[in-house]
């Protein structure tokens, strides 16, 4: 008969005494421990906005080009997300946190005026606590001008991710956009004259990518010496052109194959010259300019998200926004936060979600998890991280998971494998 860890362990004296009041017992409590109960958890923070100049064809995020609203439309959008920040605020009393991170995406929310950017930057500040943070605009190239990024510095961003995508005109324009090279070029010249860290997207496997087209995007990213290059996987989504297209067959897009050449390309070109990964899918000189928010948030820390179909989580609940552009302001001038749906995270989906973000980071960190969850990652999930080790997915130490090139190449596939594993063995 095999022998199982419940035989191991050892009976106690079979007594009516010793009544249990706490557990574990108090010889274990300590004073630290009380301290970080004291001590408000950082809190990080979303703004969407959902205007852009031109729908591209591969996005699938909720978006409505400018042209098919007015201003007022924009300005009664502002004050929708100045009175959920408000709302929110005094709900979850989110002004006695620290606000470490703060990320306007998009859309694109350097297409909004100067007036409301100030007015959005206003309200938070008023409901918020600032600490040092990290402030992160999106922005397009046509949209960056020198007027526009002299307000963003004025307003203290410090931080601004370009998405180019693609530096091949011929590219570009088949995604639907107007942006050239020569655009690219400028909103990088006016980023980096504001003294913020400065991120360029590139996206591998767009439609029409060629060995050439995109061996001459990474040369010339690399010329332009950012601060950090982020390479994102084309993905096909039911709700974009690029779908409509290949229903049609009016457009192919790369291979699986092809896109991954791409990447492996990408990688060794960015590494060759000093880019260091700090994630699966960005690369930063040297290996600084870390991301915060985007770090806070694999880490699984609080993002609280506003605006149209923003989500994020709080604790173990993970919530998202309404996602029709109307509703959303009338839930707010009615005096009502525009939740739209949510999850609730149980003992096991939250380990599972440290491990399928926290694999996002290159490394998870053994000592993190066993002190959160009680439980060592490798022997829980032994035969799945032997497999991943052997297959050459990851390395394991004493101290940590960490992906490999190979690993790094095929993104989330280690995480979603660790993450089925802990899922089995929880259940």
């Amino acid at each position: 008969m095999s022998t199982t860890a419940q035989d191991t362990v050892p009976r106690i004296e079979l007594t009516r005494k010793g009544f249990i009041t706490n557990y574990p017992p108090y010889r274990y409590w300590r004073p630290e421990t009380a301290q970080r109960l004291l001590d408000p958890k950082p809190l990080n923070i979303y703004v969407h906005t959902p205007y852009c100049v031109q729908r591209c064809a591969y996005c699938h995020y909720k978006t409505t080009t400018l042209n098919e609203n007015r201003k007022a439309e924009i300005d009664r959008y502002v004050q929708s997300l100045c009175t959920e920040i408000q709302l929110a605020s005094k709900r979850f009393h989110l002004k006695e946190r620290p606000t470490h991170s703060i990320y306007f995406g998009g859309g694109t929310p350097t297409l909004l005026s100067k007036e409301n950017l100030s007015r959005i930057m206003d309200c938070l500040r008023e409901h918020l606590t600032f600490a040092d943070p990290e402030i992160t605009v999106e922005g397009e190239p046509v949209t960056l001008i020198q007027a526009k990024a002299d307000h963003l510095k004025s307003l203290g961003v410090n931080r601004i991710s370009l998405g180019i995508q693609s530096l091949a005109d011929e590219i570009i324009l088949k995604t639907g956009r107007r942006d050239t090279e020569k655009h690219a070029f400028k909103a990088i010249e006016i980023a980096k004259g504001t003294g913020a860290v400065v991120n360029v997207d590139l996206m591998s496997g767009l439609a029409g990518e060629t060995d050439a087209t995109w061996a001459y995007t990474v040369e010339r990213a690399l010329a332009a010496d950012v601060h950090s290059l982020t390479v994102y996987k084309t993905e096909l989504y039911a709700n974009t052109e690029y779908y409509a297209g290949i229903k049609k067959n009016t457009l192919e897009l790369p291979s699986d194959d092809e896109e991954l050449k791409y990447a492996a390309y990408a990688i060794e070109q960015i590494e060759a010259k000093g880019y260091l990964p700090v994630n699966f899918f960005t690369f930063t000189q040297g290996g600084g300019h870390m991301q915060r928010h985007t770090t806070s948030k694999w880490r699984g820390d609080d993002i609280y998200a506003f605006g149209v179909s923003a989500f994020g989580s709080i604790g173990s609940f993970s919530v998202q926004n309404i996602s029709d552009l109307e509703k959303y302001s009338s839930t707010l001038e009615a005096g009502e936060l525009p939740i739209a749906r949510g999850y609730h995270l149980n003992a096991k989906d939250l380990m599972a979600r440290d491990v399928v973000l926290g694999m996002k980071l290159i490394h998870l960190d053994r000592k993190a998890f066993r002190q959160r969850y009680g439980l060592d990652l490798v022997r829980l999930c032994e035969p799945m991280v032997n497999a991943l080790v052997e297959e050459g997915f990851i390395t394991v130490s004493d101290e940590r998971l960490s992906l490999t090139r190979k690993g790094i190449l095929w993104g989330d596939y280690t995480g979603r494998q660790l993450a089925a594993a802990v899922d089995a063995v929880a259940s």
